[in-house]
């Protein structure tokens, strides 16, 4: 039977239990009203008659996160790394010294209430979900009951940069295109490959000669190359294993690094984006975005990054009715998921199209 006491500001629930005849109590404090105090004592009884016994050691919630990246997360790539890294740090700033079993949903919420003052509501949703799939894990390892990330509420007061500014449009990319028709430096034939197939950038760097199948007019992705401290050294894996892929090029992009392959000889590495002067051997993001800035500038476009060439590339087929499954498998996304989500603006525009098209449809019909 639970008891339940006020202390200070805050309510106590008491569980009164015998382990081997000896009173063996089972106490937490924190709740802000009555009502979340007997909500969570209510649970923990089910759970007791279930045979199943709450963790009562208090379990510091920064050194658990800590821990969890180190059990959870071998092997993943520095640059993922980091980010999970970056929450490591937010949640040892904001709960250090503080049990994982003492954290309410109310707290936790306060929590991101906070943190989103002066973040991106992206950012927030990102350390929301790396702090998700640790509590989830520790509700699988008995450590607490509850989930007091569900139904987190996000928010954030740094505007995030809306998608349509990320990428150009239509007859911006036929401008740059024809820009490129003759390209004159690394830089260029790189952001070609940007635009026309779709790639990251890590995957671009890691081609090699042999990726390019002239006869098919096909480039296998199978690779990537580190170009940053934070990433692997040399070549490496794909992002994930949809990221293994064959791009069907069109024919004029292909007679270009055609022609340039017959004309510069190979190097060491048989990288395609080979740069000998950079430290990482390839083509640095920074002189490809400088180089990409220069010339929008010169078109009167307002510049872009070289991801943003990604967006560029999905953004036309999507307009273009192309299906949404071959351009998530064409980008080489985890899931059509992620497709969705980062394309919903112009998802909604298409529906909207879709929605009178089909009204005239049927229109028609009825003349």
């Amino acid at each position: 039977m639970a008891s339940f006491q006020k202390r200070g500001k805050t309510w106590q629930y008491t569980i009164s239990r015998t382990v081997n005849g000896k009173p063996a109590p089972i106490r937490k404090g924190g709740f802000i009203t009555k009502a979340e105090a007997k909500a969570a004592a209510v649970e923990v009884e089910n759970n007791l008659n279930r045979g199943i016994v709450p963790h009562l050691k208090p379990e510091p919630f920064d050194k658990y996160f800590a821990n969890w990246i180190e059990v959870y997360k071998k092997g993943i790539g520095k640059n993922t790394l980091a980010r999970y890294l970056t929450s490591q740090q937010t949640v040892e700033e904001n709960f250090a010294g503080i049990a994982i079993q003492n954290i309410t949903k109310r707290s936790y919420q306060e929590f991101l209430n906070k943190y989103a003052e002066n973040h991106a509501k992206d950012t927030t949703r990102k350390l929301n979900t790396h702090i998700r799939a640790c509590v989830r894990d520790a509700i699988d390892e008995g450590l607490i009951q509850m989930d007091f990330t569900r139904g987190a509420v996000l928010s954030g007061n740094v505007p995030s940069k809306r998608p349509e500014e990320k990428h150009l449009n239509y007859f911006e990319s036929k401008r740059l295109l024809r820009a490129l028709d003759k390209p004159r430096e690394l830089s260029h034939y790189l952001i070609l490959l940007g635009l026309t197939s779709g790639m990251r950038f890590a995957e671009m760097v890691g081609l090699t000669r042999s990726d390019f199948n002239f006869e098919k007019n096909e480039l296998t992705v199978n690779k990537t190359w580190g170009y940053t401290s934070k990433m692997h050294e040399g070549s490496g894996a794909t992002k994930n294993e949809q990221s293994i892929r064959k791009i069907k090029m069109d024919s004029t992009t292909m007679a270009v690094f055609k022609k340039w392959f017959d004309t510069v000889p190979d190097n060491i590495h048989k990288l395609v984006f080979f740069s000998p002067s950079s430290k990482y051997k390839v083509l640095s993001n920074v002189a490809a975005n400088k180089t990409l800035e220069n010339l929008l500038k010169k078109l009167n476009i307002d510049p872009i990054s070289i991801h943003g060439l990604r967006h560029t590339h999905a953004s036309i087929l999507l307009y273009k009715k192309v299906s949404i499954y071959y351009v998530s498998e064409r980008l080489g996304h985890g899931d059509i998921d992620t497709t969705m989500k980062h394309y919903a603006h112009i998802i909604k525009e298409l529906r909207e199209q879709d929605e009178k098209m089909t009204v005239d449809v049927f229109r028609e019909l009825a003349v």
